[in-house]
């Protein structure tokens, strides 16, 4: 009797929505080539097959391909994009590449060379992006999540109390925003490069030790200016400054050209509310240094006045250095 054919084995990688891999089995483990960690990548033909199973529409998900020479690969569609999420593509060659659309989240690239590629419109978010060489690549309107992997790590270990596990990771990440930043920067893209530099500095912050006075310093910056890529912030917190001290000087009481301007409960809504709106008015002249003399502090409120003018100066000066760097770019 003639030997009955043995059925084609699959793989056993599970997709993430719970489906199997269809690639075959070859030798005697129970994956497939694609996502057998210890089956050879380092192969020129390696580059040919990836391109075709991405044109057969069949998912890429979890493909190991640790160090695979695909320099130039062509996995652009800009349909739907090819399912890269979760591949393990650590070292790999990908000079040159057009990974236009395609979705690396959750994916491991570390020291993976992307120089040149074509990153343009990629989902990247939750990817491990240390080391990651991004000499000349495209990345405009790239997708990063809210942040990279090791921020999220980081977290994580900061919550559990693993503070030396979670300095770590701060550290990295740190190094991955640098990288960012300097591969927007020298594409041109500079609003983006700003964007990255602001996370840089806000994990530099987080280095530091939590009640000292550089990391309040640096908070202040922050919120401040966005470590001086964010004009806004500068005109917002000017407003508040603004505001506030014109509450004090509503409640300690200021000299006008009709007399003392002071909250007084015993006064009507409308007398109270023209104090106010006075009050105001000399808080905004003295932030900007105009200084008018119509309206005159006393006792503290001439303190107070003086560190809101030397302030109103510096932030003058901030909002024009900021306002600058964002337009020159």
């Amino acid at each position: 009797m003639d030997e009955m054919p043995r059925a084609t084995r699959t793989c056993t990688y599970v997709l993430a929505d719970g489906s199997p891999c269809p690639g075959p089995i070859q030798g005697e483990g129970d994956l497939c080539f694609w996502h057998d960690g210890e089956a050879d990548k380092s192969g020129a033909d390696v580059r040919t097959a990836l391109e075709e199973w991405a044109l057969s529409g069949r998912s890429m998900e979890g493909f190991v391909l640790c160090g695979a020479h695909l320099e130039g690969v062509r996995l652009s569609n800009p349909d739907s994009g090819y399912d890269l999420r979760r591949a393990n593509l650590l070292r790999a060659n990908l000079r040159g590449a057009r990974l236009f659309n395609v979705v690396l989240e959750e994916s491991d690239l570390l020291k993976a060379d992307l120089s040149g590629a074509n990153l343009n419109q990629a989902k990247l978010g939750g990817a491990n992006l240390l080391g990651a060489i991004l000499d000349g690549a495209s990345l405009e309107q790239v997708d990063w999540g809210e942040g990279v992997l090791q921020e999220a790590k980081g977290d994580l270990a900061e919550r559990a109390g693993q503070a030396a596990e979670a300095r770590t990771l701060f550290q990295e990440a740190e190094e991955v925003y640098r990288n960012l930043s300097r591969a927007y920067d020298a594409a041109g893209l500079g609003e983006s490069a700003g964007t990255f530099f602001q996370k840089r500095m806000v994990m530099r912050r987080r280095l530091m030790p939590r009640w000292s006075w550089p990391r309040a310093w640096s908070k202040l910056v922050d919120l401040c200016s966005g470590y001086g890529e964010n004009p806004e912030r500068v005109v917002a917190s000017s407003l508040v400054l603004i505001l506030i001290c014109a509450t004090a000087y509503f409640c300690i009481g200021v000299e006008g050209p009709d007399g003392h301007m002071q909250l007084d409960l015993h006064t009507g809504f409308a007398v109270n509310a023209t104090n106010f709106l006075n009050c105001i008015y000399f808080s905004v002249v003295t932030f900007t240094t105009l200084g008018y003399g119509d309206i005159t502090p006393r006792g503290f409120a001439e303190a107070l006045s003086a560190i809101e003018a030397f302030t109103g100066a510096f932030m003058m000066a901030l909002f024009v250095a900021v306002f600058s760097k964002k337009m020159t770019r």
